[in-house]
């Protein structure tokens, strides 16, 4: 499947699993390169009838919901498939897996695709322009269970400053094929993967990758915590010059210990604290390299200054240490670090400032969707008016709580799962006041910032930071942080 030659995929009939956005690129990219694609996928609403429309006017066969035979779509591998591309969110024991695990047929993921069509599509783009064949922009790529979108956007904002043609691609934003594929030409990519593409992805080999952190999270989708971190470690399988990692993190140093890298490849860490050597750091305010200089045991490289961190929470500060690593691992001058840094503008529900009302800050960090993240927001503000809650997918909250008592002033719970919150603050926080939202309704959001601006005092923060996901009660986490921000801004203009 490595073949440069567009006829590698011609004529092979594989199967897609799932039409949403990477399904789809996926079928877009494999049909026009000559292969019978197969779309396949349990839903049958109206959405998919209007893609299932468009990829058909391609030549691509979509087959939706129950199938006429019985079983559903989703589940039946259709016959004489040659290959099956997953979306990232199927889980490995789909029955459609078992199905062509039962017969030999290999299932991939889209960011495998994308890597193995690296070479075909410079041989296409050589074709069209009758300009010299390039290589490959070569992939810096980032994982973490925390953090991953903010220091991929970091990165690229680096790479930009630098002059260099790039985009922040995979887990974030356009599908990673369309971007390799596409007429546009790039020297690197930022490339951010989530587990689920990883876990589909063994030829993947980056120029140098990051994990970010290790902590429980999706254990429903890989089984345990051990799968999840193993998948998470494909990222540094075949590097070839850098693998960084976070010092005060071992379980991700531990994954670059088990990695098979290229020889010459360096373990590279990024610390809070003053970076020994072959790391990056913070020492008086400046973020410092002390892994690419020279003579790196006695001398340091000046980056950026704390306040160049947008915002400088520790957990972002960390963010800013691994996205410069990789950018400095792939020859970036130390200037290009600091103007990316200032260049950079966060996402929304990312630790953003809502409003002050009547001396107390709000702040939004509805993407803190897992107890990790939400230790990391909370860690960064104290008194804190802590609103939380929506679906566990399997958490424990009792580290989270312990961890965090001494900053809540006060805690407002929603959503489906809230009552194991209340159960950890029982056990570890007796002490704080809680709020318990029976209500899922639209105005539940309302009903819980009121509650909230009640218990605050001025100077506190109340603090968005649900450690669960949001599809308990809004579509996403971009709609619960959009409730969140219109609620502050209709208690504000209550009080003026």
């Amino acid at each position: 499947m490595g073949s440069r030659q567009v006829t590698a995929w011609h004529g092979k009939n594989i199967t897609v699993a799932g039409l949403g956005v990477s399904g789809v690129s996926a079928a877009r990219a494999l049909a026009g390169l000559g292969a019978r694609v197969t779309v396949v996928d349990n839903g049958d609403g109206d959405a998919h009838r209007a893609r299932a429309a468009e990829l058909a006017e391609l030549g691509i066969e979509v087959r939706l919901g129950l199938l006429d035979g019985g079983g559903r779509a989703g589940d039946v591998l259709p016959e004489g498939t040659d290959l099956v591309v997953t979306s990232p969110g199927w889980k490995p024991g789909s029955p459609l897996f078992e199905a062509a695990a039962a017969v030999g047929v290999d299932v991939v993921g889209d960011v495998e695709i994308a890597w193995l069509l690296r070479e075909t599509a410079e041989d296409l783009r050589a074709a069209r322009s009758g300009e010299p064949r390039r290589e490959p922009a070569p992939w810096l790529a980032i994982t973490g269970t925390n953090g991953k979108t903010t220091t991929t956007q970091m990165l690229a904002s680096m790479l930009k400053a630098a002059g260099l043609r790039t985009a922040a691609v995979g887990n974030i934003g356009t599908p990673i094929i369309d971007v390799v594929i596409g007429e546009e030409t790039y020297d690197v990519l930022a490339v951010e993967l989530s587990s689920y593409q990883l876990h589909w992805a063994p030829s993947l080999r980056a120029h140098s990758a990051a994990v970010l952190n290790l902590a429980p999270d999706h254990l429903d989708w890989h089984g345990s915590m051990e799968a999840y971190a193993a998948d998470k470690g494909r990222i540094y399988e075949g590097n070839t010059v850098a693998c960084v990692y976070n010092a005060s993190d071992k379980a991700t140093e531990d994954l670059v210990v088990e990695a098979d890298v290229e020889e010459g490849c360096r373990a590279i860490g990024f610390t809070l604290g003053a970076p020994g050597p072959s790391m990056l750091g913070v020492v008086d305010g400046i973020l410092v390299d002390r892994a690419f200089v020279e003579n790196r045991h006695k001398n340091a490289q000046e980056l950026a200054e704390v306040a160049d961190v947008n915002p400088p929470a520790p957990h972002n500060i960390a963010n800013a240490l691994a996205a410069a690593a990789l950018a400095r691992a792939f020859g970036v001058p130390p200037r290009a670090v600091r103007d990316g840094l200032r260049g950079f503008r966060p996402d929304a529900h990312r630790v953003s400032h809502v409003e002050e009302v009547a001396g107390v800050t709000y702040i939004d960090d509805s993407k803190a969707t897992n107890t990790h993240a939400a230790e990391a927001s909370l860690a960064a503000f104290e008194p804190v008016v802590w609103i939380a809650g929506g679906l566990a997918k399997g958490a424990t909250f009792d580290e989270l709580v312990r961890k965090s008592a001494k900053r809540l002033r006060a805690v407002v719970l929603i959503g489906a799962d809230r009552a194991l919150i209340a159960e950890a603050l029982a056990r570890h926080a007796p002490e704080v006041p809680v709020v318990d939202l029976e209500r899922t309704d639209t105005g539940a959001m309302l009903a819980a910032v009121r509650e909230a601006a009640r218990l605050a005092e001025p100077g506190d923060t109340v603090l968005l930071a649900p450690a669960c996901a949001s599809m308990d009660m809004f579509a996403n986490y971009n709609k619960r942080g959009d409730a969140f921000a219109d609620a502050v801004r209709e208690l504000a203009a209550e009080r003026v």
